[in-house]
């Protein structure tokens, strides 16, 4: 009996391996699928299945190809994926390693755009309650952009043409590529840290969404809405919007309209403080007048150009004034003193002398009381007997 060889398990999956790795096609190979099973690890890889109608295989991206990513795999999506396929020998399986990846019939950057713009808005990032106005008279314009080219040039030249007292810093970045985005934050946060604008203008001039990118990042998007000092976004052309001009505080369509919108005319402040000079001499020269006028109005009257006049008027009513009190006074003195004789009359008709003149007398005790009763008296008391014009003391004899 022929002796049969064995192999370990561990020797099968390399000799498997080892098949694969020399499969040129399967070295260099491109599957287009639908992600499945997505799960992004801690550690940065993302790990996934790719089917379609009648299979299904395992993949894998590590981080070092996951980061340069402009999209966010998700679940449901449809790709074309670029790697290798290979066998995982401690699991005996193969499995498809990702080294690039973009959306199936849309632009990656698109997508990533798309999946920014909606995170953002989630977030609230784009509400208008977080809109900041921007300063009337800004004394110090800041400017975030490349150092060269003709977007730089337009905006200096358009700030200097309408508004000379402004103070213009430019921050120069890298508009375009790699650390673009990183540069242009940092310009933001330094703005802020050392106050050095009233106004900021970030942007570049036009390009393509590769050229534009970098105004796209999420950095910039969040470097913006976190800025304390008012930002208008220049990105591009009037067609071209990105991530940091829903951010922005204003939307400037060009460069060289952002110069326009931060700063005011100086011709068309002088225009306005001319006419508003004129306005106010004229509203001056109007009052002036309508007083002019009301004081004429008020020396013509008689009384002005003749007090006397008033002053003889015055004096005749206050004759008539104290004639009238005069008569009044009079009146009432002459009724006053009817009223007291009357009175005068009553009181003589009711006195006790009044009596006393017809042959009446009133008769006291020592003790002053008026005697009414002979019960009152005894023998011997001694009484005041009060005539009509004097007193006589007398002593009590008898009581009968």
């Amino acid at each position: 009996m022929e002796e049969r060889v064995f192999f370990t398990v561990s020797q099968v999956n390399t000799y498997i391996k080892s098949i694969f790795e020399a499969d040129k096609h399967l070295r260099d190979i491109i599957v287009k699928g639908e992600i499945s099973n997505f799960k992004l690890h801690t550690s940065g890889h993302m790990y996934m299945s790719l089917k379609d109608d009648a299979g299904v295989l395992r993949a894998v991206m590590f981080k070092g190809s996951a980061g340069k990513l402009q999209f966010t795999p998700q679940n449901g999506m449809k790709i074309i994926a670029h790697g290798r396929v290979a066998v995982y020998e401690r699991d005996g399986q193969y499995q498809l390693y990702i080294d690039g990846m973009q959306p199936d019939g849309v632009g990656a950057l698109h997508m990533a755009y798309e999946q920014l713009k909606a995170k953002l808005a989630d977030e609230g990032l784009f509400d208008e309650r977080h809109k900041k106005p921007l300063p009337k008279y800004p004394k110090k314009v800041g400017i975030v952009t490349a150092s060269t080219g003709a977007a730089v040039r337009d905006v200096l030249n358009i700030l200097s043409r309408r508004f000379k007292c402004a103070d213009v810093l430019l921050y120069p970045v890298l508009v375009q590529g790699e650390g673009a985005s990183a540069q242009i934050s940092e310009a933001i946060h330094w703005f802020n840290e050392n106050n050095a604008a009233d106004v900021l203008i970030v942007g570049r001039g036009g390009g393509s969404i590769e050229d534009l990118w970098a105004f796209n990042e999420e950095i910039v998007a969040r470097a913006i809405f976190g800025s304390e000092i008012p930002i208008v976004s220049a990105v591009g052309h009037e067609v071209d919007f990105t991530i940091a001009d829903f951010v922005a505080d204003m939307r400037a369509p060009t460069p060289s309209a952002a110069a326009e919108l931060v700063v005011p005319s100086q011709i068309e402040l002088s225009e306005r403080i001319g006419t508003t000079h004129s306005r106010i001499l004229f509203c001056a020269r109007q009052w002036l007048q309508s007083r002019r006028t009301r004081i004429e109005s008020i020396t013509d009257k008689p009384i002005m150009r003749n007090p006397a006049i008033k002053i003889d008027e015055r004096r005749v009513l206050l004759d008539n004034i104290q004639k009238h009190f005069e008569n009044a006074a009079q009146g009432l003195i002459t009724k006053k003193r009817q009223q007291f004789l009357l009175n005068t009359s009553k009181l003589d008709a009711l006195s006790p002398l009044n009596v006393m003149t017809r042959g009446y007398a009133a008769v006291k005790s020592p003790n002053g009381e008026l005697v009414k009763s002979a019960k009152q008296l005894k023998t011997g008391d001694t009484l005041d007997v009060v005539l009509k014009d004097g007193i006589a003391i007398c002593e009590v004899k008898k009581v009968i």
